[in-house]
């Protein structure tokens, strides 16, 4: 007779050969390489793109068993990587940003849905935002509307090309709507990062800026008379986005607090009876040739850690909200958008 233990032992080697069989077979079903590369479209260690990258990325590769870097190249050297890597040895992820340009006619933006496999979504940077000097005479967004309807020339100063841009894109358009041409009284002072564009705002040569409850909130608690404080007007956002971040918001803003700026309660005409939204979503990028049973093997793998629920926890910490949608369904959804957008530019150009 075999005693117990020796059934026991039993039944973990055969537990531990059916979890080796399983590995090997999920290897087998997933071609991607040992060693990952993940570019993306930002050359700052510092930034949303790459903080949201190393989350979602580290949590990869524990669920693959494979190494995978982030690697902050910028937004030309990643798309080339990208094209140059057609066994999937390179992958990106990038933003809103990746169409945007294209849409604005950037230089070196291609169609990437066209170009390349869109890959899954993973998470929203709820935090785009528009910005006032605290001692500004406008308000709000309807004040600063009215104040170009009215002839004001208001200076918006932006990061030309990409989601900077779309939100004044937006305000521009609502001017049109309700002002009839009165929108080239909102003039676009183009500039580069958030610290020019804060620099602008405490010189007096912009009005108002775009800028992120991230980077801008702690401007927003200082004293009126201090020459750098802030007050938002306008979050991107859409309403159920900021309702999902935690109570207590950003920094010193509560949740409760950031809902003041975002619609309906800031309302920025569309058309057709809409108002404008937008929320930065962050997504995978592949390479057109790259083989569908690696696009797929991605897919399940943060499918199952999405289901876990440990991520979602890491991402609202960092103020994003989680936004996982797999690849077929992120890429219909994601040029859905993007022609929501194109529309609203096409308009201003003519």
């Amino acid at each position: 007779m075999t005693p117990i233990w020796s059934k026991a032992c039993l039944a973990l080697l055969a537990s531990a050969a059916i979890g080796l069989t399983t590995s090997a077979q999920a290897a087998d079903d997933c071609p991607l390489p040992g060693n990952l590369r993940v570019v993306i479209g930002s050359t700052s260690t510092g930034g949303d793109t790459y903080q949201n990258s190393s989350i979602v990325v580290d949590q990869l590769a524990k669920k693959l068993d494979i190494n995978a870097k982030v690697d902050a190249v910028g937004v030309m050297p990643a798309f080339q990587a990208l094209e140059r890597s057609r066994h999937g040895n390179t992958i990106m992820i990038f933003h809103d940003g990746a169409y945007l340009g294209n849409l604005y006619g950037v230089n070196g933006y291609r169609d990437i849905f066209d170009k390349y496999i869109i890959g899954p979504t993973i998470a929203i940077n709820p935090g785009n935002a528009y910005l006032v000097p605290k001692d500004s005479p406008y308000q709000t967004l309807d004040d600063i509307m009215a104040a170009a309807g009215n002839g004001k020339q208001i200076r918006v100063a932006i990061q030309p090309g990409g989601v900077s841009e779309i939100g004044f894109s937006a305000l521009k358009n609502a001017v049109r709507l309700k002002y009839p041409g009165k929108e080239g009284n909102i003039v676009a002072v183009n500039t580069g990062s958030q610290a020019d564009k804060n620099q602008l705002l405490f010189d007096g040569a912009a009005d108002v800026i775009n800028g992120s409850v991230q980077a801008n909130e702690q401007y927003t608690q200082l004293p009126a008379d201090d020459q750098k404080a802030m007050r938002f007007v306008w979050i991107t956002a859409r309403h159920d986005t900021i309702a999902q971040t935690e109570a207590a918001g950003m920094g010193d803003t509560s949740r409760e607090q950031l809902l003041q700026y975002v619609t309906p309660n800031v309302k920025v005409p569309m058309g057709d009876g809409q108002d404008f939204t937008f929320d930065k979503e962050f997504f995978f990028l592949y390479n057109k040739d790259m083989d569908p049973a690696a696009v797929k093997c991605i897919d399940t793998a943060l499918a199952d850690i999405y289901d876990q629920g440990e991520i979602q926890k890491q991402q609202k910490r960092s103020f994003f909200i989680p936004d996982f949608k797999p690849s077929a369904q992120a890429a219909t959804y994601l040029e859905k958008k993007s022609e929501e957008y194109r529309t609203i530019i096409d308009d201003l150009k003519g």
